[in-house]
Order: C-alpha cells, then sequence, then structure tokens
C-alpha cells in the first residue's frame, strides 16, 4: 500500500528539515560523526544515477571504490569532483577500513561504490560494512540500480520468491555442490558470469537441472544493445553456443515441488559413496540434489551401512 499524499507530505518536510536522519538514527543526534554511505550507481546508462546519490557523493569527504578510473569518469560526467578515491576491492577493503573510521571521526562522510550496480552485491563492500557498523558508525544507503533485480524482472519467472547465486565457482566439488544446489531450488536463482564462460556454464545448468528447465539470459542490461533470451536451458546454451560480448546475467526458473521417497534418497547416497565420496559429503550432496532435509538423509545413510 502506498502512503497517503498527507503522510509523503509531511516525511518529505521532515527530511528536509533534516529531521530524519535523526529519528532514524538517535546516537547521530548526539556526535558529528560522518557516515558510510553505500551508493548505487549506474550498471549501464548513466542516465540512472539518482539526484540523491549525486548529492551524497559530491558532498563526501572521500568516495571508497573499486576502480578510481571508472570511478573518476562517472564524477567527470556527472561535473563534479571527488575529494578524496580511496581504493576499495576485494583485497584492500578491510585494509581501508581505519582509514575510514578516521574520516568518520572528522565528521566527513565517506561514499562506498563499486564499478556498477549496488556495493555489497557480488562485489567488494559487504566486510568494509561489517567493519564500521560493529565499530559503532553509521552506515546507510542510497539505493538504486541493482543488476540482479533488473535481472528478475526482465526474466518473465517467477519473482515472489528468488535467491542470489552471484557468480559460480570455476570448477571442482564446490562448483558442483552450487549447480546442484541451483538444481534443487524451488524459488527462482539469479546468476552472474562472464561472458567467456556463458557456454559452459549454460551446458551445466542444464545438465544438473534438465535441459527444460525455464530460465533467462540478460546481456548489457541499460546499454545500447541490451538483450533478453528467454527459452529452455538447452535452447538458451544452443543460442549462447558462439562467441558472447558484455556483461552476462541468467536467470533459472525453480525447480517443481516434489516428494522425494526414502528408496530414491537411498539409491543417490549408494551412488555417491560407490563413486568415493565420503558418508558427511554423500549426505550433503543427496541433501542439496534432491532437496531433503539433511537429517532425514544423516538417518537413511546410517541405516544404509548397517
Amino acid at each position: 500500500m502506498l502512503p497517503s499524499a498527507s503522510i509523503t507530505a509531511d516525511l518529505t518536510a521532515k527530511w528536509q528539515n533534516g529531521l530524519g536522519s535523526r529519528q532514524m538514527n538517535e546516537f547521530s543526534e548526539t556526535t558529528n560523526r560522518g557516515t558510510l554511505y553505500l551508493v548505487a550507481t549506474p550498471i549501464g546508462n548513466l542516465g540512472d544515477i539518482s539526484q540523491r546519490a549525486r548529492e551524497i557523493l559530491e558532498r563526501a569527504g572521500a568516495v571508497a571504490c573499486e576502480d578510481t578510473r571508472r570511478t573518476g569518469k562517472l564524477f567527470e560526467h556527472l561535473g563534479l569532483r571527488a575529494r578524496r578515491l580511496l581504493v576499495a576491492n576485494e583485497h584492500t577493503e578491510v585494509s581501508i577500513g581505519s582509514t575510514v573510521i578516521a574520516l568518520l571521526d572528522q565528521g566527513h562522510d565517506v561514499a562506498l561504490v563499486s564499478d556498477a550496480g549496488t556495493p555489497a552485491i557480488s562485489d567488494p563492500g559487504e566486510r568494509l560494512v561489517k567493519y564500521v557498523s560493529e565499530e559503532g558508525y553509521r552506515v546507510s544507503v542510497a539505493p538504486g540500480p541493482t543488476a540482479a533485480v533488473a535481472a528478475l524482472v526482465l526474466s518473465g519467472l517467477p519473482t515472489k520468491r528468488w535467491v542470489m547465486e552471484g557468480f559460480l565457482p570455476r570448477k571442482g566439488k564446490e562448483r558442483e555442490a552450487r549447480l546442484a544446489s541451483i538444481a534443487a531450488e524451488t524459488r527462482t536463482t539469479v546468476l552472474f558470469e562472464s561472458p567467456r564462460r556463458l557456454r559452459v556454464t549454460l551446458h551445466d545448468l542444464a545438465n544438473f537441472c534438465g535441459g527444460d528447465r525455464p530460465a533467462a539470459v540478460m546481456r548489457e542490461l541499460t546499454k545500447l544493445y541490451e538483450e533478453t533470451a528467454r527459452g529452455t536451458l538447452t535452447e538458451l546454451a544452443a543460442r549462447f553456443s558462439g562467441d558472447v560480448k558484455g556483461e552476462i546475467a541468467i536467470v533459472v526458473g525453480g525447480a517443481p515441488q516434489r516428494e522425494v521417497d526414502d528408496e530414491t534418497v537411498v539409491a543417490a547416497l549408494r551412488e555417491e559413496l560407490a563413486s568415493g565420496e565420503t558418508r558427511r559429503a554423500a549426505i550433503d550432496l543427496v541433501a542439496t540434489t534432491l532437496g531433503v532435509a539433511r537429517n532425514r538423509v544423516y538417518a537413511l545413510a546410517l541405516a544404509v551401512e548397517e
């Protein structure tokens, strides 16, 4: 339900008078500390930057970003000049924590951005947010473009319940376990993939989920050559069997609900054990693949060994 016009006007007035932020965080009323803002930036079309995001970037004492060159180009497009840029990538986001805290102590706001989209979703930021919040400093967000949500709503697949999987491991048992988890997942799943690995990932998804599972592939979201392809995993694997360019999102429909009897679980356990898996690994794999409670699989595994 949308708020009434009178409520909306009242809230807007409070924010304009500076009351909204103080009411949301009483701690900030008694300090001069700055705030760490997670600022969403465009995932392709630069026109998607919000006015609030622009204002936060303009006034921030520092901007923590993955790549100073890419963020510098964004600032150039916006006609802004960053006071200070900090590198916050997967290697440095923890080490710059003390620098961010020092800036906040001095009363400076710090903006955290990724190369594209919302920080901390398949991008650096999660650990920095955890560190700053645990140290007792205020963390807020300027929401906006998010590739996962954009892909989901374009996919034509169910959106009431969904899960974000991000990038899959490139190989090995961990990749197989994640693929098995997606195969058993009843909710819609959103993944990211590089263009050079798209063909392999679609084939793997078809093998684990079944080739007739509905899915969609989004390429270059919000950009000039945006493309959305919908179909079964087998159809999509055939369509994207050649070279592909651009940033990719994959959305996979959920597994149909089904009842799994004990005989099916036991057969799956025996197959995994025969392949050389340990009992613990076999239990985890079968529970994930069949979507069965682990304690049930464990009980059946004990019976198999007797």
